[in-house]
Parts: structure tokens; sequence; C-alpha cells
């Protein structure tokens, strides 16, 4: 098949609204008459609900409602585990549901306050008065584990979450034989997704009776599950709408502001619209979750992997959010993409008072790599081999086994990223050895130079044995000669600033054989559009491509027997639903072993750093910066691109300037002002983006994979071996800010 679309930059269909400031937004949407609301937020940590009087507020005049538990038919909800109280209830009151008597964290919700104005809903509600009883905060996950810890949830005999194994081999007998063996702890931390729009929604009832909602999201399907279960209604009384979103990362998968405005909607059966300021996006939302990591990691003198122990510990915050399939996610990760025939994994998620811990992109598979690829490094170095020559000599190719036991398929293409990286980066292959590049003259004697390489995989699709599926409508006008006039295509794939609805334009496009020009893709509406499940999981591409592909298919098909059966028809309908396990059926984890299937596909990218540090401020500045990343067939250049200099963007922040600070459960990092995303002045003076197609999957469309996450992974590793090529410490917390790097320097005398 000639492709016209696919592999063609093509434009992406709401960039010109977009860049015009035509697109509408949640926060962009009025109804006539709508009323405003405000949260009444926990004052505490952890503390006990003792009394809730709203009665001040309801007195001010313009005050319409302030809805408390009493008006939650179900007070509970959660994305995984409905362990979260929709509006916390005093505790003599609370009973045995998620009503809770208790806030857990400071984004626990007491009341919302529903007024005439925004400006009155925000005065009446600092008139709410709750009586607390404080209660001692654990903010650290390895502390929370201990028996005598005090329990965030008491409904539970420990704060452990989830404990994953996975068992592969004799560790201990592999590592008595080992000529070499490396050790190293290593911590990361909370970050903030810090998208670009606050949480907005407005939430009211539409001309048939349901309860609708438009605001961002991930997976508006979700959304109305665990809604329905809060207001014990049908699912089908109710809808959600998803206009623009102004990115999400992760961050808009868990319901942090529509379930709210449902409940303001249900309650008062009026329109409400809610919106966060940048303060409470920024305290009273998900974040990153910080890892705990031990590894020990054991090698033959020819620097042959045999053997890894791995303990990983993360903070899961106050409620269950996402954390045990980033766990997952984590644990299947914990060794890289390389071939360790032992290996032993424990893997932990923990309840705190911390924030609620959630996705972030990446999804558990963003942590591991500052961990495996520091080993990695410290192989090389005891060693005495190159970086690249002692990962060229390790990593997983078609047909190898993976820690869990999987065989790794066609589209495992890590070694050619790592090959073309190395490449443009400057090293020289000669005699089967890897050398590398002369790195130049540092630009102050106070400066030095070090480069430093990193290799990562993240799967693409829900895994674990969650079964990930999308359901695509395609629909056809003809014209009077019979040939495709217009093409609209259904599905609920949200667009959070990723490219998903052009690349899907595109997939159509050359299925039915049409120009781009004709193909347009429906607003998200619950109403109207099937599910395709999440934006998340790099999945939209592969499971949503093959889904609008096969509708595409089935709708050519009907188009050409109406030619050749002259039947007049004006107007096709195809709908088709994939299933990811129609390829490949991803299943649990064995509890004893942990051997499993974990994923449908995978993304791989290498990415190599060049660093300069100046060793009298601990500054490091990123010079040049190489990409090369394999997700199969590229659909769109221009997007790859993107997709991989925005991933490098947010692995910069997260190795070097973002840390989301909180002291004894409370947040310290309050607004931007507060919060270091890095700016173009953090990012690398050159930077080169590789597109590697050595390796399609036959089953994905067109040979496509998805690449979302990936490029995230490798870049704080790669950053931090990078200084210590160039200094010789190693930094085992990130970020590897200045003040970090500066007081490595002078503990290791490296001066």
């Amino acid at each position: 098949m000639q492709l016209k679309a696919v592999g063609q930059g093509v434009q992406r269909l709401d960039i010109n609204q977009k860049v015009r400031g035509t697109r509408k937004y949640p926060q962009d949407f009025n109804m006539e008459g709508q009323l405003y609301a405000k949260v009444v937020w926990s004052a505490h940590p952890h503390a006990v609900v003792k009394r809730i009087d709203t009665s001040v507020a309801e007195a001010l005049p313009g005050v319409v409602r302030v809805i408390t538990y009493r008006d939650v038919p179900v007070n509970e909800y959660g994305i995984n585990i409905y362990d979260q109280p929709v509006l916390v209830a005093p505790r003599h009151l609370a009973g045995g549901g998620q009503g809770g008597g208790k806030v857990r964290w400071v984004g626990d919700r007491i009341a919302i306050v529903v007024a005439e104005s925004e400006r009155i809903a925000a005065h009446a509600r600092d008139l709410v008065q709750v009586e607390y009883e404080p209660l001692p905060v654990v903010d650290d996950p390895r502390r929370a584990m201990q028996p005598d810890a005090p329990l965030v949830h008491e409904n539970r005999e420990s704060n452990i979450l989830k404990h994953i194994v996975i068992r592969r081999g004799d560790v201990g007998l592999a590592l008595a034989h080992a000529d070499v063996i490396v050790e190293g702890y290593y911590t990361t931390h909370h970050v903030e997704h810090a998208y670009l729009q606050p949480d907005a929604a407005l939430g009211f009832v539409d001309d048939e009776s349901r309860i609708a909602v438009i605001s961002s999201c991930q997976w508006p399907a979700d959304d109305l599950h665990q809604i329905a279960h809060m207001l014990n209604l049908p699912e089908d009384q109710l809808r959600e709408i998803v206009p623009a979103v102004g990115g999400a990362f992760g961050g808009r998968e868990d319901m942090h502001i529509q379930h709210l405005a449902a409940l303001c909607a249900f309650v008062l059966r009026h329109p409400v619209k809610i919106v966060f300021d940048r303060e409470e996006v920024t305290q009273r939302t998900g974040k990153r979750h910080p890892f705990y990591m031990r590894y020990r990691t054991g090698a033959t003198r020819d620097g042959r992997l045999i053997a890894a122990q791995v303990e990983l510990i993360s903070d899961a915050g106050a409620y269950a959010s996402t954390s045990i399939p980033v766990l997952g996610n984590a644990a299947t990760f914990a060794l890289g993409p390389y071939k360790i025939p032992h290996a032993r994994v424990d893997a932990y998620t923990v309840y705190t008072n911390n924030a609620v811990t959630m996705a972030m992109r990446g999804f558990g598979a963003t942590q591991p790599p500052f961990g495996y690829e520091s080993q990695m490094d410290k192989l090389a170095e005891v060693l005495g081999m190159d970086p690249v020559e002692l990962r060229m000599k390790n990593l997983l190719d078609v047909g190898d086994i993976a820690v869990t036991g999987n065989v790794m398929t066609a589209e495992t293409g890590v070694k050619e990223t790592l090959r073309r990286a190395a490449l443009a980066a400057g090293w020289r292959e000669e005699d089967g050895h890897w050398i590398k590049p002369d790195l130049g003259t540092p630009s102050a004697p106070y400066k030095r130079r070090g480069i430093g390489v990193a290799v990562a995989y993240k799967n693409v699709g829900y895994s674990l044995g969650f079964e990930d599926k999308a359901t695509a409508k395609v629909e056809l006008a003809l014209d009077e000669s019979g040939e495709i006039a217009r093409v609209v295509v259904k599905v609920a794939a949200v667009e959070v600033g990723q490219g998903v609805l052009t690349a899907l334009a595109q997939i159509a496009a050359d299925t039915l054989g049409v120009d781009m020009d004709k193909v347009r893709l429906a607003l998200v509406d619950t109403s109207e559009t099937p599910d395709a499940g999440s934006s998340s999981a790099s999945r939209h591409v592969f499971i949503s491509g093959n889904a609008v592909a096969g509708a595409a298919a089935q709708a050519k098909e009907k188009w050409q027997t109406i030619l050749r059966e002259e039947t007049g028809e004006m107007h096709v309908e195809a709908e088709y639903t994939f299933r990811g396990r129609s390829v490949r059926p991803t299943t649990p984890f064995d509890p004893e072993t942990g051997q499993c299937e974990p994923h449908i596909s995978y993304s791989y990218a290498t990415q190599i750093a060049l660093v300069e540090v100046d060793v009298e401020t601990g500054q490091t500045e990123i010079l040049e910066f190489w990409s090369a990343a394999d997700a199969g067939k590229v659909i769109n250049p221009i997007m790859y691109f993107g997709q991989q200099a925005g991933g490098v963007h947010m692995g910069v922040g997260y190795a070097l300037t973002e840390n989301y600070i909180q002291q004894e459960g409370r947040p310290r990092a309050r607004r931007f002002s507060e919060y270091h995303i890095p700016t173009v002045m953090d990012m690398p003076r050159q930077f080169e983006s590789i597109a590697v197609e050595s390796a399609p999957d036959p089953n994905g469309p067109f040979g496509a994979t998805g690449l979302g996450e990936t490029p995230t992974l490798p870049t704080a590793p790669a950053i931090t071996n990078a200084i210590h090529d160039a200094t010789g410490v190693w930094i085992e917390s990130l970020p590897a800010n200045a003040e970090r790097v500066w007081r490595a320097l002078r503990a290791a005398d490296k001066l």
C-alpha cells in the first residue's frame, strides 16, 4: 500500500485554533444563570474531623448551598480502589464507609460552597468552621512500613498497600560466583505535573435529564464509572464532554474536579462552575511517586550481567489511586532492558499522609532507570569498560527472556537506538570495541566536561492482565458520483496535547485511501463517541489506531459494495473494537515468582548527554543531547520530534530542577514561583532527535507502537552519569541540583 498520510509531517488538526486562541478549554464554557463553587480543603494532613459547622457560611447573602457528606449518595470513589471519600464526614457520623471521619492529607475535601458569584463562594468558604483533632503524621514510606507506625487507613493491618515479588534463577548462588558486584541506594522525589491549564469543570443537567460535566480528563468513560457509583446512578444517566485539554501528563487520570461539579449539578439541578486556582492545583492534586531503590548487581569480568537484587519502595500517599499498577510497571522494568538470568525483586507501595501519588509520564517506568543505569555505569567503571560497550553486550534482543519470563518479540529495537545515539554523539566502533569521543576543552578552568549514556524501555498499552481495548466509529459521506466526500471518526481518545487525533486521522486516511483534508475527528462526548480507554500508557496509536484502522477498513468494504451494486446510498457507517489481548494477551504476576506476560508491546530509547559542571557552584549545563527512540513505524515525524523534545524537557526538570517538597505532610512548594520548572535556559544548547524504525511491530497499525512516555525515562540517568564522568562523584538522589552536586563534590573532596 502506498502511504500518503502515515509517515508524513502532517500539520496537527487542532493547531490553528490553539495558536489563534479560539480553541475552548473547560474554563471557557459558561451557561446562563450558572452558579460558582469553591472547595473547603482539609487544614491538616492527618486529623479526626470532630465537627463541621456551615451555618455562618450559609447565612451569607448570595450563598445558595453548602454541600457536605450528607449530600453524597455513596461517599467513596477511586480510580482503582474506592478508598477516597468525596467529602469527609465527622468521626461520630462517618459510620463504616469511606466518609472517613478523618482527613488523611491536605487534599481531602470537607465541603463545597455554591454561591451566585465566585467572590461570594470564596468568602463563604472561609466561614465554614471545622473542628479537628490532629493525629500523628507519617510522611516517609520506609517509616510507614514499620509495625508501630500510625495507620493512615485504620481498617487495614498495615500501611503497606501492595508487595510484588519477582523471583528468577538463584540470585544468592549467582552473586557468590560474580567477579564484580556493585551496589547503590537511589532515591527519586515527588514531582508536580505542572500542566498549563488549571482544573476546571462545568456541571449541569442536559436536555435528556442526564448529569453532564464539561471537563478536562484522560479517560471519560472511567470518570463516568466512578461518578455513577458515587451518585448511585446508572452510567447512561451521566455524560462527560471533553473539549481542549491544556496538558495532562497523567495528572488528569484521577478525578480532581469533575466529580465535584457532577455532585453540585446532581444536588442543585442547576449549572455549577468550579475552577481551581494554581495554588489549589499545586497543593491539592496528585504527584509523581517518589521511589527508594536499593540495587545490588553482579557481573563477570568480561562484562556479562548475571544477577541483580532490587528493592523498590514507593510512596503511595494518602489513597491508592494508581499506585498498585504503577508499582507493577516499576517491578517489570526494575532491571532495565537487559538479559539478567538471576533476579530477585521486592517492590512495595505504602500509604503515607503525603500527597496522593498517581500516574505521571512513564507510570512507574521513569524511576527505575535512575537506579539500573547508574548501576551500569558503576559496573563499567569497575570493569574498565566503555559504558556503551557494556550495555551492547547485555541488551535484550528478539527471542531473549526478560526478568518476568516473557520472550522479547519483534519490536525489540533497543540495540539499534544505542548504536544510533552513540554514533551520533561521536563514539567509534573498532574491532568490536566502542571508543568514547573526545569531549573538547571546558569553557572555563573551574568547569569539567562529561558525557553520559542511558537506555530505557516502556510498555505500550495496559499491562499485567488488565484488558486494553478501544472502539471507533467511522462515518463516510459520499458525493453524487459515489466518491468519499467527508470522513468523520468518532473515538473517545482525548487529545491532551500529544497529537493523537492527528495521528488517528492519518491512519484513517491511508486505510481509506483518501486525502487528510477529508478526515475530521468528532468532539469527545460520551453520549456520542465510544470508549477508547485512557490517554495514557503510550497506547492510543497502537490500541485506538488499530480500532480506527479496523472501523475504516470495514467502512471501506461497505463503500466498495455500494459502488459495485450501485445502490445509490450516500452514507456509510462502521464500528470496530480492537482488543490488545487479540494480538498478545497479558497476564498478572504469579504471586510466588512474578513470572508473567506483562505487556502488549514496547518502545525503546537511548539518550546521551554532554554536560559541563561548574565545580565551584555545582551548576550543570547541558551542552548537547542526543535522543534516539524506536517506536516502530513513525506515523508523524514532526510529532515524533515533539514527543522526544518534550520528553527530554520533562526529564531535564526531573533530573536537575524540579522538587515538590513536603514537610510532615504539608506542601512547601505551593505555587509555580516555588517550584522550579525548567525554562529554555535549562535546555540543551543543541538537541538531536533520532527516529529509529528498525523494529516495527507487526501488530501495530502500519507497524507503529507508541512513543508518548519513553523519551522521559532515560534523561535523568544520562545527565547524572554525565555529571559523574565530569566530576567523579555519583549523584544517587534526584534532583541533581546545584546544591546537591556542590555538596557531593565537597564530601568526596573532588575539587
